[in-house]
């Protein structure tokens, strides 16, 4: 029954992932504002999370003010994550998002070691040269190129890589009662719902209600108003689904196994939306995301291998300090 949990956890994890990003860009492919549609995808999952809390399927969590203004730059970090990738798929193709977006690990050890202090070994980064190798690599003459496309998503990976400092930090105290992951999740989805309200209203307001009459009544556009908002409303709530599934699938696997889990997804996605869009991709393209997701894999397994032979280093050594201490006594 918990292996079947678990992989239900996982086929969810992709569905709920290949969902978000087919709908996703077929609604920036006729509405291309990127920040309207994140901030009504962020809105699409509160009604699905407030559900749980007020019928009391989920516990709801108790927060006070300075636990708020704790949370809050883990929600600007899950808004700025979130804004990039939408507009990284709005500008390219879905693929090549996803290609950029599979040097998260870079990013991410690079944070570690200028804001935390936090070296790991020297085989590890070496790992990380076929990751940014094979994107660097993967990109050059990519038919779907796009500066806009490629600068975006590398911001995403790098406000990514600090949302996981900036909630570190915040994890160090006991924040609010009730706040388990998923909870935590939607305590930040609705804080970077109402950051996210004003910026959308400044940069795109103005010209969102007049694009959008233009698109319904346009029969040329080939999409009607109700499948627009259905593609809104899904990308959306795939969106939220799919993190909050990832939450539950931490919870029931090893860390090095939704790490190997997340590099296959990108795989999946790829195929998927190569299919859906039939977007053209180069035999360069293909071969430099072989090598980046190659170096993904080999980069999380060298990682959890050397941080578990630091742990078994760090137990020998109590336990030879406490044997010492008895000796030494008798």
């Amino acid at each position: 029954m918990e292996t079947l949990k678990t992989g239900s956890f996982f086929a969810l994890w992709y569905l709920f992932n290949i969902g978000y990003n087919i709908y996703n860009k077929k609604a920036l492919n006729v509405l291309p504002m990127p920040w309207t549609l994140a901030t009504l995808q962020l809105f699409a999952g509160i009604p699905y999370v407030l559900l749980l809390w007020s019928t009391g399927a989920r516990k709801t969590p108790k927060l006070s003010q300075d636990n708020l203004k704790t949370l809050f730059p883990v929600a600007c970090g899950h808004l700025g994550t979130h804004i990039g990738a939408v507009i990284s798929l709005g500008a390219g193709a879905v693929s090549f998002t996803h290609i950029v977006k599979a040097s998260e690990p870079f990013f991410s050890a690079l944070v570690s070691a200028i804001v935390f202090g936090i070296w790991m070994k020297p085989q590890v980064y070496i790992t990380l040269l076929p990751v940014v190798g094979g994107v660097a690599y993967a990109c050059l003459n990519e038919r779907s190129f796009s500066w806009l496309a490629f600068w975006t998503a590398l911001t995403s990976n790098i406000v990514f890589a600090l949302r996981a400092v900036v909630s570190k930090a915040a994890m160090i105290n006991n924040i609010g009662n009730n706040m388990s992951s998923v909870n935590l999740f939607g305590i930040v989805t609705w804080i970077a719902f109402l950051v996210s309200i004003p910026i959308a209203i400044f940069g795109e307001g103005m010209s969102f209600l007049d694009l959008w009459n233009k698109i319904v009544t346009d029969k040329d556009i080939g999409m009607n108003k109700n499948y627009l908002l259905v593609a809104l409303f899904t990308s959306g709530i795939f969106h939220y689904l799919n993190n909050e599934v990832m939450y539950l699938a931490l919870g029931n696997v090893h860390p090095v196994t939704l790490a190997v889990g997340n590099t296959l997804k990108r795989v999946v996605i790829m195929v998927v939306s190569l299919i859906v869009f039939q977007n053209p991709i180069t035999l360069q393209a293909t071969i430099g995301c072989t090598v980046g997701i190659l170096g993904v894999l080999l980069y999380s397994l060298t990682k959890q291998f050397y941080e578990r032979q630091d742990a078994r280093f760090r137990k020998d050594a109590i336990s030879d300090s406490l044997a010492g201490n008895k000796g030494h006594t008798h």
